[in-house]
């Protein structure tokens, strides 16, 4: 065999030999793309100080990312499943790239929010190339054990971001957090053109490029209204987004009902496994996400740990997230989808419940079953939701069928930076206000509600100028403050992932287990080339 792979996996008489090789570059690429969000949260207090970012700045450092990622995932997938699919997660890596080095060198708020949207652009060509990569290398009979590897790689890469960072940080300063990735892209990208066949879909038609571009409207406004407005109110660019969003969704679905060769496919959503599957991944983001944002800040900010000590301590989640994964291989065959998918919600939905009773007296003991259980819930959910989403898509829409996934994924995740993030605020404030003595000055208390940081830079400051007892009983009601919000949002989620469940219930259609190796394969109507 060649050392530069050129041959279609379709011209082959059998199984690709190289394929479990190629899902290892396939999930490295996973890899450096879910830990672009994840490192920066570890990364945010140095990058902060060093900056001086506001509390608006730094949430769109974050969300800056997020914004193109999700936005332009489904154009991407059509494109890549038109011209190429290697191609496309080549080309993603290549800007990905450009956007780390851009964002180790900037020094200003503007200069990292533009690295990172660079960033997103990047990413939002790798993810749906890595899994139409996967389902195009992969004979039907293996694929469902990929997908769980993939799945469980995305665990890994929750807390392998902070563990990293973490360690990066110790000698280190923020840029690292950036610089970290370039040689992970260098070395994904040789394994691509090393290991990965070239794949896409000779047959298609043009790309329904009108559909394409809806879709970035809509999505990117949504996405957009999602983060400015829990945020920062439900201003005029809020409520803007807003109407962008709703009139954009609506014209999009009137353009694909109407369209030979839609971009996506609208009608797929009435069936109720494909809505369940897409249902249960948004709902199950939208609590790990929430979950994260918060237990990061509370490890750090309360029980007072490091960023590398952070880092390790989320690792509980990301090995659950990996057993569960693997669970789901024996279980979903025997058991069928729908339990399995059941029993991760359930499971989610008690993870929550425990994490509404971390109080200021908790400790990481208190966390660490909470966080297992939740890895273990994403994965015996998440692997069989992206098996049936990328089953429900033709050979030449894969890459379609990953930014659904990955779409509904990233829509999660902001949901649930949102909505919890909001709810964490608004609770923290409102407990500390509470809780801390009458004789505070109206402007400390006001920086000090700003955030879970600032109120640590506020207690210091009052044991300097009024005395160590004094900027201990503050520093105690920040601690309090904060502990109850968790407690307060982590009840919000449970009850969002709860309702949920009952949903996802409803819509998943009881059937007969089949073994994967029984079940139908999907039409093959294309032929993979680069050429």
């Amino acid at each position: 065999m060649p050392l530069w792979v050129n041959k279609p996996v379709d011209e082959a008489t059998g199984p690709y030999p190289r394929r479990w090789w190629a899902l290892a570059v396939l999930c490295l690429s996973l890899l450096v793309a879910v830990m672009a969000n994840t490192a920066l949260t570890v990364a945010a207090p140095d990058m902060t100080t060093d900056l001086g970012l506001s509390s608006s700045d730094l949430q769109w450092v974050i969300d800056g990312y997020t914004v193109p990622y999700a936005a332009l995932m489904l154009l991407f997938g059509a494109i890549g499943d038109k011209y190429s699919r290697r191609g496309a997660l080549v080309l993603g890596l290549l800007v990905f790239g450009g956007g780390s080095i851009a964002g180790s060198l900037v020094d200003s708020a503007e200069g990292v929010i533009a690295a990172r949207a660079v960033m997103g652009v990047g990413a939002a060509m790798i993810m749906p190339a890595t899994l139409s990569l996967l389902t195009a290398t992969f004979p039907r009979e293996e694929r469902a054990k990929a997908i769980i590897m993939w799945n469980g790689t995305a665990g890994i890469a929750i807390a392998a971001g902070p563990l990293i960072a973490g360690v990066l940080l110790q000698d280190n300063g923020w840029a690292s957090t950036f610089l970290i990735n370039i040689p992970v892209v260098l070395l994904t990208i040789v394994g691509a053109f090393l290991l990965i066949p070239p794949s896409k879909a000779v047959d298609r038609d043009r790309v329904d490029y009108v559909g394409g571009l809806l879709s970035v409207l809509w999505i990117g406004a949504l996405v957009y209204m999602i983060i400015q407005g829990p945020h920062f109110g439900w201003d005029a660019k809020a409520i803007t987004a807003a109407v962008v969003a709703g009139v954009g969704c609506a014209l999009f679905v009137l353009w694909e009902l109407r369209h030979p060769r839609p971009v996506l496919d609208v009608r797929k959503f009435g069936r109720r496994r494909f809505a369940g599957a897409n249902l249960a991944v948004a709902l199950f983001f939208v609590a790990v996400f929430g979950a994260f944002y918060f237990l990061t800040q509370h490890l750090q900010f309360v029980l007072g740990y490091t960023p590398l000590e952070t880092g390790v301590r989320m690792l509980p989640l990301a090995g659950a997230v990996f057993v569960g994964s693997a669970l789901t291989g024996v279980l979903t065959p025997r058991l069928g989808m729908k339990v399995t998918v059941m029993a991760g919600m359930l499971g989610g939905t008690v993870a929550m419940l425990l994490l509404a009773r971390v109080d200021a007296g908790s400790t990481y003991g208190d966390l660490a079953l909470p966080l297992a259980i939740l890895g273990l819930a994403i994965g015996l959910s998440v692997s069989p939701c992206t098996d049936v989403i990328m089953g429900s898509f033709p050979e030449s829409e894969l890459g379609v069928g990953g930014a659904v996934n990955d779409t509904s994924l990233e829509l999660g995740g902001s949901l649930g930076i949102a909505i919890l993030g909001s709810v964490l605020a608004d609770s923290y404030s409102s407990h500390l206000e509470d809780a801390v003595a009458p004789g505070l000055p109206p402007a400390a208390l006001s920086a000090a509600q700003d955030s879970v940081g600032a109120g640590l830079v506020v207690a210091q400051k009052v044991g300097e100028q009024a005395g160590p007892e004094q900027g201990r009983a503050m520093l105690d009601a920040v601690h309090g403050a904060f502990s109850d919000a968790v407690a307060h949002t982590s009840l919000v989620g449970a009850v969002i992932l709860a309702v949920g469940t009952v949903v996802v219930a409803i819509l998943l259609p009881r059937r007969t287990p089949v073994s994967p190796t029984e079940r139908p394969a999907p039409e093959r109507d294309l032929a993979h080339t680069d050429r």
